[in-house]
């Protein structure tokens, strides 16, 4: 099968790289559509020193199992099944979990890909396949409103109006919060029905933090300098959300946290279940994020234009089954 490799920092269309072979329990799924996220773009980076394909969001057809011939998204943990947290329903903590496309698990950017059948649900016909490559970023922003009684919280601040940052924001205010999304593009506020306020510049390098305080900070920039910028702006006893990762370390003072009971959540991958919902509806309209879409013949190309500064989603399309390889 045709897939992209990332090795050495540099991904590279491979011709013939081995199908993915099923384990006991799992499903082979025919990628239809993946997306490129930040995280692929710190893998190239160095970041887990992953090597392989790459790639966990991704909309495909099930080619076996309970859901064959069916559209499927999947969730991109796979646990080992036996320890305590598996059987507890809980695999995203497995100690011996892989993780698609990033940890041990061959991912999206290919043609063909495997997951455990319980990882896998079915698409609403409703969802096209530009808005279900969206169910695992969706998900991972639905996981703050998993993590928090968001019933509590008034006022929330979003910082970063990248991809991940737009769609936590919705998720805030699909909770009914008012919220504010911090950055630097404003016209992306017109791709969504529901619009926060928004806060231009306040956290990039060597600008006046703002004057307001929030309950509720959730740090999306996938700038781990911006960690202690964020900080600076939560209420005491208010809560700030991590949702970057990234190759290098942040540096943060932790005394304020101490002196203003400030609660610090790290917050990563979420269930798929609200995210469909919420695709299904129409509540998140994710889709309007696709800056650009890619072939798999030039999905080098892809990676390059994802990592442009002021570029949101970008998609691969894998080729019809039916085309001449």
């Amino acid at each position: 099968m045709r897939g992209l490799r990332l090795t050495d920092g540099r991904f590279t269309l491979e011709p013939a790289l081995p199908v993915p072979a099923a384990g006991p329990g799992e499903t082979r799924v025919r990628v239809r559509l993946a997306g490129v996220c930040a995280t692929d773009l710190a893998l190239a980076r160095g970041y887990m020193g992953f090597e392989g394909v790459a790639g966990h969001e991704f909309v495909g057809t099930a080619l076996d199992g309970p859901l064959a011939g069916r559209r499927v998204v999947g969730e991109i943990n796979a646990g080992c099944g036996a320890c305590a947290r598996c059987l507890a329903g809980d695999p995203r903590h497995c100690t011996d979990r892989t993780v698609l496309g990033i940890l041990g698990r061959s991912g999206a950017f290919a043609e063909e890909l495997c997951l455990p059948t319980a990882n896998l649900l079915a698409v609403p016909d409703e969802v096209a396949d530009d808005a279900a490559v969206f169910a695992e970023p969706l998900a991972a922003a639905f996981e703050v409103a998993e993590q928090l009684d968001l019933a509590r919280f008034e006022r929330a601040l979003v910082v970063g109006d990248g991809r991940l940052g737009q769609l936590c924001a919705q998720v805030l205010l699909d909770a009914d919060l008012d919220v504010t999304l911090a950055g630097r593009h404003p016209e992306r506020l017109n791709r969504f029905p529901r619009r926060p306020r928004f806060l231009a510049g306040a956290f990039d390098a060597g600008a006046a933090p703002p004057d307001e305080r929030w309950d509720l900070v959730v740090e999306a920039t996938g700038d781990p300098d911006v960690t202690a910028r964020a900080l600076a702006v939560v209420k005491p006893r208010g809560t700030l959300v991590l949702k970057t990762t990234a190759a290098r370390p942040a540096t943060l003072d932790l005394a304020p946290v101490v002196v203003d009971e400030i609660t610090i959540l790290g917050s990563r991958c979420g269930r798929f279940a609200p995210a469909l919902e919420a695709l299904r509806s129409g509540r998140i309209p994710a889709a309007t994020l696709i800056d650009a879409r890619y072939p798999l013949e030039r999905g080098a190309d892809a990676l390059a234009h994802a990592a442009r500064p002021g570029v949101l989603k970008v998609v691969i399309e894998m080729p019809n089954p039916d085309d001449d390889r």
